[in-house]
């Protein structure tokens, strides 16, 4: 059931404009090679037929806040009411919105390292102090540092933790134990969270299931919960998202922190996610079996490269390899004179380690492979 796109250049995609001319495999950027579900295709073309694109309010659309509450008690048995539904024009603009809503000169903001870089520079970005949250590698799982959580979330100054989760680039999912340590820690020191769980529907360990911030009834009325249909479905490029706020407090603060700068939803994205979340559910099934597939096949290929370590991961489409061992001190340009282009770690706050996107064809992948086995020590 699933598909890869052809010749995404010609597109003026962003992944593979980067390299072009270049004879280097694009494995950054966190969006897939595969075509969306037919029904997607279908519901736009049809809209885009009708001719006209003229504004549109999201709350007006009316099976969009249905189509979320569909997904959301099928995949996590969590009831979410209409009111706490606030549509967003993705999740990068949420969780800065979240910064200027919720903080004041001065504040400090917690985000977990690593991180995808607009959510780890979101608090210097908006003019606040970024105090990070290690993840350390545990008995092959990356978890968080909860005594370095404890001792910066009781500063005076801390008033966020910007979570993501599951996590990127790690791809660990926190667990309800983890969760709960969390939500003891924050509510303690009255530390607001907002949970970036845009790979929720992502999960590839069928032994393990996402559980959202905003689901414990602890967080329920301090957290602000970011999702959306992007990552599943690969529709990223549209600019939609939705966050989950069920205290009217901090939703009514939250809108007010985009107001003026952040424009609504897109009106294809809205539609897209509607159609993703009531009418694709067997194409996103064939596409965690593909995924899983593809995993696989990078253990097998790392397992077989000195100085090169891969602790496969529950959940996303991204392997974070760990290449400290190979003694490049311009890991990326290496990799690329290879012939691959993955995420650099150190965009991510861990210099030594490639972020690759296994979202794309099982022969993009093999090549990928085999490419990364003509790695060698620098002596």
């Amino acid at each position: 059931m699933i598909k890869i796109a052809k010749d995404r250049l010609s597109t003026f995609s962003l992944k593979h404009k980067k390299y072009e001319g270049k004879d280097i495999l694009p494995l950054w950027v966190a969006d897939s090679e595969f075509e969306c579900a037919p029904a997607i295709k279908t519901a736009l073309a049809k809209r885009v037929e009708h001719g006209v694109f003229g504004y549109h309010n999201p709350y007006q659309f009316e099976p969009g806040v249905p189509a979320i509450q569909r997904w959301l008690l099928k995949q996590y048995n969590w009831q979410v009411k209409p009111e706490w539904i606030v549509w967003t024009p993705g999740v990068v603009p949420a969780f800065n919105m979240m910064c200027q809503a919720f903080c004041k000169p001065g504040d400090g903001i917690l985000v977990q390292s690593p991180n995808y870089p607009p959510l780890l520079n979101a608090p210097v970005n908006n003019g606040f102090m970024q105090e990070t949250v290690s993840t350390h590698l545990v008995n092959g799982r990356w978890q968080l540092d909860f005594d370095e959580l404890e001792a910066k979330a009781s500063k005076p100054t801390t008033t966020l933790f910007l979570l993501c989760n599951p996590m990127n680039p790690c791809g660990s999912v926190l667990t309800e134990q983890e969760l709960q340590k969390i939500s003891d820690i924050c509510n303690k020191h009255n530390v607001l969270v907002c949970s970036d769980e845009i790979h929720a529907d992502l999960v590839l360990d069928k032994t393990q299931s996402h559980i959202p911030v905003g689901c414990l009834p602890n967080l329920e009325n301090t957290s602000v919960t970011l999702m959306a249909a992007s990552k599943t479905f690969n529709v990223a490029g549209f600019g939609v998202s939705f966050a989950i706020i069920p205290d009217a407090k901090l939703r009514k603060q939250f809108q007010r922190g985009g107001q003026g700068i952040a424009p609504s939803a897109n009106n294809f994205g809205v539609i897209a996610t509607t159609e993703a979340f009531t009418k694709c559910d067997d194409w996103y099934e064939s596409q965690l079996d593909y995924l899983r597939d593809n995993q696989a096949l990078i253990v097998s290929a790392v397992n077989l490269i000195d100085g090169i370590e891969y602790t496969p991961a529950p959940a996303t489409y991204l392997a974070w390899i760990d290449c400290r061992k190979l003694h490049r001190d311009e890991l990326q340009s290496y990799m690329e004179s290879l012939g691959l282009g993955p995420s650099p770690g150190a965009d991510f706050g861990y210099p030594g380690f490639i972020r690759i996107n296994f979202a794309c064809s099982r022969e993009m992948l093999t090549d990928a492979m085999t490419k990364l086995q003509k790695a060698t020590k620098q002596e």
